[in-house]
């Protein structure tokens, strides 16, 4: 087998989440994740992360429950078009009761917009949520982290007067850019339009996808158009990326609602002349969900991923006895720090300590010797620059704390 032949395998997200021990899947959930604790850094890193943009652009976070009844999904119309996709059952202790685990966050929404009044001035209302859905993929579909049954959603909804749909559109735009470009990704946008089986009239649609269209020209962004490729209920644009073995995927969505959020769940605001009108929903995700992110995210970067989102950003490690209390100082020093760091000590020759970090994609490598102990400072070796050489150990922090500190 040729090089070219075996690339793609090398850089199957499976076996490098395998090798940084970061997941793994077991019969017992079909298309679900175990995460390990590894794993876990990088999920709430990309959590930390949406959490401070979210917070910079007004939303508001809000958690919905995972179990609703029926009626939820019959009012929103996913039950009558998207019932094969969801996970239901009736409660056995319960006939009339029937209950839906949510596979999207949409409806729920409505119930934290509708537990008050909202005025003109209320909107636009962000309300952002780190939902946990699921979908029933059909079995022969599942594949690792980029098509599962159990997602997490970076969602939100927007509330909006129709006046203030294009703005907020291009902010999210800018965000989805402004995101994939921290990692050398360059998505590309398409315009997904009015499918066959839609709610709502037409004019509805039209004026949607008018709007997208135009924040779509203002942000500078070329799009193609997917003719009937809608959601059932709005238009949407789409964020698509080329993972490592030319697979096109979606990845993060805004989507434009004229008539399932506001209609069918009747989300009212009283207007400046006193009388009640329906805002314009936005539907919004970065990611488009955090599995296939991080699945495309590790097959684009063969694992070596940016410092601040690595398990383990330092790895320190001593080359004899002589250094293991300096080893231990430097350790405890970037720990305070804020750093995730590891100390290996191991009765080991140096080569294969280095072997074993250079693996697991580690950014940093410290090694320590005698002439390293003699000056105080540390040699240092880059998971993507090869050996920096020999250097203080404050030089060394500043360099490490600015990188994650900058997302670099």
């Amino acid at each position: 087998m040729d090089n070219n032949q075996e690339k793609p395998k090398m850089r199957d997200h499976r076996d490098i989440g395998q090798a940084l021990d970061l997941f793994s899947f077991h019969d017992i959930a079909p298309g679900a994740r175990f995460w390990h604790p590894n794993g876990m850094i990088i999920f709430k890193e990309l959590e930390k992360y949406l959490r401070e943009v979210s917070d910079e652009m007004g939303y508001q976070e809000i958690s919905t429950p995972i179990m609703v009844k029926r009626e939820v999904f019959e009012k929103s119309g996913h039950w009558q078009h998207f019932k094969e996709n969801m996970f239901y059952f009736d409660n056995p202790r319960d006939e009339n009761e029937h209950l839906v685990i949510k596979p999207m966050n949409c409806p729920e929404s409505t119930y934290v917009y509708n537990s008050k009044v909202r005025s003109y001035r209320d909107l636009p209302l962000r309300l952002s949520e780190i939902g946990h859905l699921h979908r029933n993929e059909l079995s022969g579909t599942l594949g690792g982290l980029l098509r599962v049954r159990q997602i997490t959603m970076d969602d939100a909804h927007i509330y909006a007067l129709p006046n203030q749909v294009k703005k907020e559109m291009v902010a999210i735009i800018n965000t989805i850019d402004q995101f994939y470009s921290m990692f050398n990704l360059q998505p590309t946008y398409v315009l997904a339009t009015r499918p066959e089986k839609a709610l709502g009239e037409k004019s509805d649609w039209d004026k949607a996808e008018k709007a997208l269209a135009d924040a779509l020209t203002k942000a500078g962004k070329a799009f193609t158009i997917a003719a009937g490729e809608g959601a059932f209920y709005g238009p949407k644009i789409e964020a698509h990326l080329k993972d490592s073995q030319g697979r096109d995927w979606q990845m993060g969505t805004a989507q434009l609602d004229l008539v399932m959020l506001p209609k069918q769940f009747e989300t009212y605001y009283i207007a400046e002349d006193g009388s009640k009108q329906l805002p314009w929903v936005i539907h919004k995700a970065i990611f488009g969900s955090f599995e296939r992110f991080i699945g495309v995210l590790l097959e684009h970067t063969d694992g070596k991923l940016p410092v601040w989102l690595s398990p383990t950003q330092v790895e320190v490690m001593n080359i004899g006895e002589g250094q293991i209390k300096f080893t231990q100082q430097i350790a405890k020093k970037l720990q305070k720090a804020g750093i995730r760091v590891k100390l290996n000590n191991q009765n080991e020759s140096i080569g294969k300590k280095i072997r074993e970090a250079e693996i697991l994609r580690v950014p940093y490598v410290l090694v320590i010797g005698d002439k390293e102990l003699a000056n105080k400072s540390v040699n240092v070796r880059h998971y993507k620059e090869a050996n920096l050489g020999e250097m203080p150990i404050a030089q060394l922090l500043k360099r490490v704390k600015k990188e994650i500190k900058n997302r670099d």
